[in-house]
């Protein structure tokens, strides 16, 4: 008798199932690719055994950096702080601030001995919640071994612009740069009342018979002695050393994981982003790069150089660029530039709409060439 109420408790009572054990492990990469955040995945390592095992396997990986902490930091000086502040002096260490939960995920993942915490002996968000600690990117991803797609975010871009100024750059690289774009505009004004595109300005034409303007696309002579050329090549420079310095930092990362296919560092500011794709990954593990280790940047090498420009660019959504420049740089050692056909497609693609558009119908003005030593 006593073991049939024992049998009719345990129909009454089942043991709790549960369901995540139903699921099987390729299910769960997949939901962990597409969360791809690193912190997001760090928390879910500490959720169980299973989850701990698994969460290294993802092959897609979002690296959010939190702060730029420049290597003068320890510097009390007046002069070491202005250093710091500088957008790229202190491109030296990115930093992910992480909570308490994500560092023991590193410290879980790389002592396959220690104990994982219960449920009872979990984590403490809301006392922990301001301690912060500080890994590097490179830090992290050590604790992951299939990666294959790798974007990492950083806070701001590093280069100090004014107000309403508009600078994007998109650059390439293998183990030296490949190809970089740029796009500057002096500001930005919105014309909500335009209803098709123009890329003309009175001020740069000249008058046909009839007395209707038509934009020859030259720069305009004011362009050379008002500042406007020197400002470019400022905008020039500038952009290849944020983008070198990126390469530079990059090379740790590309060295330990082997599987890499595809690498994206850009900044949440939308200013400058740097890729490479697989066959340039696997051209920097075997070229070495030419590093200035003094300035922790990739050497940039003697370049080519097409510039477009108009004073006045309005894109069919109604804003309008002035002082708008389009830049298309490559190794002096490449081929000649092409901006039409397949091999042009680089150049008008770099960026995103409306911004696009804008490169588009700066290639079909006049083209000025230029070239520049190896810094």
């Amino acid at each position: 008798m006593g073991s049939v109420r024992l049998d009719l408790g345990g129909k009454i009572h089942p043991e709790p199932i549960d369901l995540f054990d139903g699921v099987p492990d390729s299910l769960l990469l997949v939901i962990f690719n597409k969360i791809g955040d690193v912190k997001s995945l760090g928390r879910c390592c500490v959720v169980s055994k299973r989850f701990h095992s698994l969460v290294p396997q993802v092959d897609n990986i979002i690296v959010r950096v939190d702060c730029v902490i420049s290597d003068d930091d320890s510097a009390s000086s007046s002069v070491a702080s202005d250093k710091s502040r500088h957008p790229i002096s202190s491109f030296f260490r990115l930093f992910l601030g992480l909570f308490k939960p994500f560092q023991s995920f590193t410290q879980l993942i790389t002592t396959t001995t220690r104990r994982l915490p219960s449920s009872a002996e979990g984590f403490d968000f809301e006392t922990e919640q301001n301690s912060v600690t500080h890994h590097s990117p490179t830090q992290v991803l050590k604790n992951f071994n299939e990666i294959k797609l790798l974007r990492i975010t950083l806070p701001t871009g590093e280069l100090g612009i004014d107000s309403g100024v508009l600078l994007k750059w998109r650059a390439e690289f293998g183990s030296t740069l490949d190809n970089c774009v740029i796009l500057g505009a002096s500001s930005i004004i919105h014309n909500p009342n335009s209803g098709s595109a123009s890329n003309v300005d009175n001020s740069d034409m000249g008058n046909s018979s009839n007395g209707v303007a038509i934009d020859n696309g030259s720069i305009p002579e004011s362009f050379y002695t008002n500042g406007g050329l020197k400002l470019r090549v400022v905008w020039t420079i500038s952009s290849l050393i944020a983008a070198s310095a990126r390469h530079y930092l990059l090379q740790p990362i590309i060295a330990e994981h082997k599987t890499l296919e595809s690498l994206i560092l850009t900044d949440s500011d939308g200013q400058g982003v740097l890729s490479m794709n697989k066959v340039q990954l696997e051209e920097l593990r075997v070229k070495p790069l030419s590093a200035s280790s003094a300035s922790k940047r990739t050497v940039v090498p003697a370049l080519n150089m097409r510039l477009w420009y108009a004073s006045h660019l309005e894109l069919p959504d109604g804003m309008v660029l002035k002082g708008a420049t389009l830049v298309a740089i490559k190794p002096r050692e490449q081929s000649k530039i092409e901006v039409v056909g397949s091999e042009g497609n680089w150049v008008a693609s770099s960026f995103e709409e409306p911004f696009g558009t804008a490169a588009r119908m700066l290639v079909k003005r006049r083209t000025y060439c230029l070239e520049m030593n190896s810094f």
